[in-house]
């Protein structure tokens, strides 16, 4: 059986499997864990200390030695995208609900929703898309898009904007893993290698103990918001990232757009902030199967709109009529 090409043809399926898999558990046998205790419980629970592994798992596979151009283009996107989502988050702020919106079309929209769905780029999308249109160190951009994943860029943004307090030692707890794997990695390239081979053999085991925890009744509920979200998401960071692309970057916009995502590691976020802020709990569900619908959304939109922008800004710069290679791909 293939499994996994299966699973890889699924729009972050890698993430969005295991999760749905663990919803349906928890859906339909919500005790599974607590009956079986042991090994299984915490395999269904340990959503905290395996995305703890990830992370240092993560932290290691990034090599300092970046090229100037790669970490000017990945600097320009991260940033970029981190201050949009600032300034959504403020706005968003002064309109919602502080347990966010219950009832209507948009049931289910608060900031906690708004900040993980925007906050992180899908970092694999990004990088599969701009190696067939874009450059190699375009590609390579998704090198900084890692220091996006996890939970510390949303609290920094929480904290910052004043609508959640962090103590210093809880930041440091929520980056550490992150930053002792960078540092091994980087002392050692043998360490380099064997640890970033784990990052993407940990997605499903956090997917799946994600989803032990959403009820696929709230998903339900979601419905056209889930869709409106992931809209709003490209849009939203997708205007202004091809503007810094274009204007800092030095690109022509199509970066910027491949930018656009949410990250499925982004599902994780409401409920790990909810877990550090217990304020935040009343919306996390909900928050969770946004995020979760805006990465479904966003992977499948993503690459279409890049290719047609990809296109478009070629056939513009060479007088109206795509180079031969392109004109193959774009058949």
């Amino acid at each position: 059986m293939k499994i996994m090409k299966s699973v890889e043809k699924i729009p972050g399926g890698l993430m969005l499997v295991p999760l749905f898999l663990g919803a349906i558990v928890h859906t339909l046998a919500p005790k599974s864990g607590e009956y079986f205790g042991s090994f299984t419980n915490g395999l269904m629970t340990g959503t905290v200390p395996i995305l703890a592994v990830w992370f240092f798992c993560m932290g290691a596979g990034i090599n300092i030695k970046s090229t100037g151009t790669v970490l000017r283009k990945s600097g320009t996107l991260v940033l970029t995208k981190i201050a949009v989502a600032w300034i959504v988050v403020i706005v968003a702020s002064l309109f919602l609900p502080h347990n966010g919106v219950q009832t209507g079309l948009f049931a289910g929209f608060s900031v906690l929703a708004l900040i993980s769905c925007m906050d992180m780029t899908n970092g694999g999308l990004y990088a599969s898309i701009m190696q067939q249109y874009g450059s190699k160190e375009e590609a390579g951009a998704f090198v900084l898009m890692s220091l996006e994943s996890g939970p510390l860029v949303t609290m920094l943004v929480l904290g910052s904007t004043g609508l959640a307090a962090f103590e210093p030692h809880t930041f440091v707890g929520a980056v550490l893993p992150f930053l002792v794997g960078f540092a091994l990695g980087n002392l050692d390239p043998e360490l380099r290698d064997f640890f970033s081979k784990a990052t993407n053999t940990m997605i499903p085991f956090f997917g799946f103990a994600l989803g032990n925890s959403i009820d696929l009744t709230v998903i339900a509920k979601t419905g056209l918001a889930g869709i409106i979200i992931g809209i709003l998401v490209i849009i939203i960071t997708g205007i202004p990232l091809m503007l810094a692309d274009k204007f800092i970057g030095g690109g022509n916009g199509t970066a910027g757009l491949a930018a656009s995502s949410t990250a499925g590691a982004a599902v994780a976020n409401p409920m790990i902030i909810a877990d550090m802020k217990p304020e935040f709990l009343s919306m996390a569900q909900s928050a969770t199967a946004l995020v979760a619908a805006s990465v479904i959304v966003t992977s499948i939109l993503v690459p279409i709109l890049t290719a047609y922008w990809s296109q478009y800004m070629k056939k513009k710069e060479n007088g109206g009529r795509l180079k031969p290679k392109e004109e193959k791909v774009a058949g």
